[in-house]
């Protein structure tokens, strides 16, 4: 390359920056991050020659001018690292420069000098002139002691103290402050965090459909039932209650019981058929209550310290009233007709999916982006957003950013079970949390590989789990076979393995594990069909479980974060074991389930005491939280056994041990 080819300035700039982490795709998407959570950002950075070279974090939020700047720390093989905390709702962003130091280099090889006896008189001089360049770019207040330092080492005869001074700490850290960054080196590109409120992070979700809340058997559920329904939903410690779509349904190829084709007339529909001469997106199905009520409902949730989610389906039932008004938003077939929802061999006569291809795209997009704003006008904060993947992927990015401008807090819930691929880009443009495979990953080395993707790759950067046992759509093989334990064991791994998961509450309190028919995943007479009386005071219910892990989750900082999760050696394949542990280390979580629901197993867990803060020639106590019993392990092997008719895990909170008083022992 020409040398007139490079700018000047670029020219001499020979530090070079790269591998900056955390990133997303070069850049092209943020981190995400709650707030008061941590942001570590490393880099390489490195020069020709030996030169010393410093290293600067740079970030600030949104509304910030200014950048504020955390010195970097070198670690090895020209690797460097520092942090900032996200504190404010708003974007933050980031970047690494670097120069070469000139002043820490001559230092540093003056140090060599003295050690090897040499004459320093010259190099004091030289560091005299590069002190008196750093005093005219200090402030007045610093120019004075920069000064009297270059005065020193210019004439070293009349300082005996001036090689020391030269060497200082102290001088040191003001050249530091006031350096020569004329060729410094950047980052290519500004990095981006998307903070979200905390529950983005650490939630539980319960899952109910409004119309199943009547305590008359039969009758039509309605807001004001669902808000009976909260008090124990509350108590067993949930923090969002989601609710399918309230809008109203269409009749138009309504579905019977059990997705039958052909509705019988006293059949309610399915909610996810959107719209009706009633109303559309915007309406409340009239038999659940007013828009008063919603709102009351909201007030309610809100005042016993919960939310209520909102199912956004962008899609309509033949009956919508969008599809008389803009039948240009939809696809016809050759006939005219328009065409409904396929997933070849299964046909959605009754939805219409919306045409993201059509002319007046545009028009449509603002038109679903007012439907979320009316709802949050409403109060709604919190949408569960049904089957994403279907639609366009730009149109994601665009209206969540839309949103997230003037409403910061809202979070978004992808509810895409699809390619591996697709379901990380929805993360990627802004959904604040994702539905998962762990529905389907039932084996101790299929649970450990997909978690430590979720939670040891990049991908845990932008990419936040919610871990459902069961949906409406979807009643797993394992839950149907494997009865109450199965249950408990799955609850178990949801709520620990994530720090947000979700249950499809009353059939999962219930017991209700029948599918439709063998080899199905559907649930006999699904609530997506028809209207349930659920009997959740029933002996069997698993209420009191429920609430108690969800205690657990509460009261240990360990189990909100996905962050520190590491799985431990048992020499079984049906127990899995993994510990969490909380940022300031002082909270520490041992899970261990039998994944074998029908068989008591044993084995030896080994943990890695040293890594886990424990002292190996001390004890540490075992404090299980879920049957409240207390055990004193040594060394880094011990013995498990889990009867799973019992219960088939056990949450271990570590006691460190502390000091010994006489015949006791103290942990903490």
């Amino acid at each position: 390359m020409p040398v007139m080819a490079i700018e000047v300035d670029r020219g001499r700039q020979r530090v070079i920056v790269e591998n900056v982490e955390p990133q997303v795709d070069s850049g092209e998407f943020p981190i995400k991050r709650t707030v008061g959570e941590w942001v570590v950002v490393r880099c390489d950075a490195f020069a020709d020659g030996h030169d010393a070279i410093a290293c600067v974090l740079k970030y600030r939020r949104e509304d910030a001018d200014e950048w504020t700047e955390v010195p970097m720390r070198p670690l090895v093989n020209d690797r460097w690292e520092a942090e900032f905390r996200v504190q404010a709702l708003l974007p933050y962003y980031y970047t690494v420069e670097a120069w070469i130091d000139h002043f820490k280099t001559w230092q540093r090889n003056l140090n060599k000098r003295i050690d090897a006896g040499q004459d320093v008189a010259a190099e004091l001089r030289i560091g005299a002139e590069l002190i008196a360049a750093a005093a005219d770019r200090a402030s007045l207040e610093s120019r004075g002691k920069l000064a009297s330092w270059v005065e020193m080492l210019r004439h070293p005869e009349g300082h005996p103290a001036a090689v020391d001074a030269a060497v200082s700490e102290e001088l040191g850290a003001a050249m530091a402050a006031h350096p020569d960054r004329r060729f410094s080196s950047t980052h290519g590109k500004l990095l981006q965090v998307t903070v979200d409120r905390e529950r983005a992070r650490f939630s539980a979700w319960y899952e109910l459909f409004p119309r199943s809340c009547s305590p008359e058997p039969g009758g039509h559920g309605t807001f004001r039932d669902v808000e009976s329904w909260l008090p124990r939903i509350a108590d067993m410690g949930f923090d969002v209650v989601y609710l399918p779509p309230i809008h109203p349904i269409g009749r138009t190829h309504r579905k019977g019981r059990n997705n039958a084709r052909l509705a019988a007339p006293d059949d309610a529909g399915s909610p996810w058929a959107i719209g009706s001469e009633e109303g559309g997106h915007k309406s409340i199905h009239p038999q659940l209550g007013t828009l008063d009520d919603f709102r009351q409902l909201i007030r309610q949730a809100k005042e016993l310290g919960m939310e209520i989610a909102m199912d956004i389906a962008f899609q309509c039932s033949p009956d919508h009233p969008y599809v008389k008004e803009h039948p240009e938003w939809f696809r016809k077939r050759p006939d005219g007709s328009i065409q409904y929802a396929e997933n070849p061999p299964k046909k959605y006569e009754d939805i219409y999916p919306f045409d993201f291809e059509c002319e007046a795209w545009r028009e449509l997009w603002e038109e679903l982006k007012s439907v979320l704003a009316y709802w949050i006008e409403q109060g709604i904060r919190v949408f569960r957003v049904d089957n994403p993947h279907t639609k366009a992927l730009p149109f994601w990015h665009w209206v969540i950013g839309e949103v997230k401008r003037d409403y910061p807090e809202t979070i978004f819930l992808s509810e895409a079970f699809t390619r591996p691929k697709v379901m990380r880009y929805l993360a990627k443009i802004g959904f604040s949390q994702s539905y998962t495979y762990f529905t389907w990953r039932n084996t101790k080395w299929e649970l450990t590989e997909y978690v430590r993707e979720l939670t040891r790759t990049a991908t845990r950067e932008y990419f936040r789990p919610n871990f459902w046992p069961n949906t409406p759509d979807i009643l797993p093989e394992y839950l149907q076979f494997g009865g109450r334990p199965a249950q408990m064991a799955r609850l178990v791994l949801a709520a620990t393995l994530s720090a947000s998961y979700g249950i499809y509450g009353p059939p999962f309190e219930a017991g209700d594990n029948r599918p439709r028919e063998p080899g199905s995943e559907e649930y006999l007479d699904s609530e997506k069909y028809q209207i349930r009386h659920w009997n959740i005071d029933r002996h069997a219910s698993l209420e009191p479980f429920i609430r108690r892990v969800n205690h657990i989750r509460r009261h240990n900082p360990a189990l909100q974060t996905n962050a520190c999760l590491e799985f431990h050696e048992v020499d079984n394949p049906e127990i899995i074991a993994y510990s969490k542990q909380s940022e300031d280390g002082h909270n520490l979580v041992l899970v261990v389930v039998n994944l074998d629901v029908y068989h008591v197993q044993s084995g030896w867990l080994t943990l890695p005491l040293r890594k886990l803060g424990l002292d190996p020639d001390r004890p540490y106590q075992m404090h299980d939280l879920l049957g409240d019993g207390r055990y004193l392990w040594h060394g880094p092997t011990n013995y498990v056994q889990i009867d799973p008719q019992v219960a088939p895990a056990h949450i271990f909170q570590i006691r460190r041990h502390v000091r010994r008083e006489h015949q006791f022992e103290y942990f903490m």
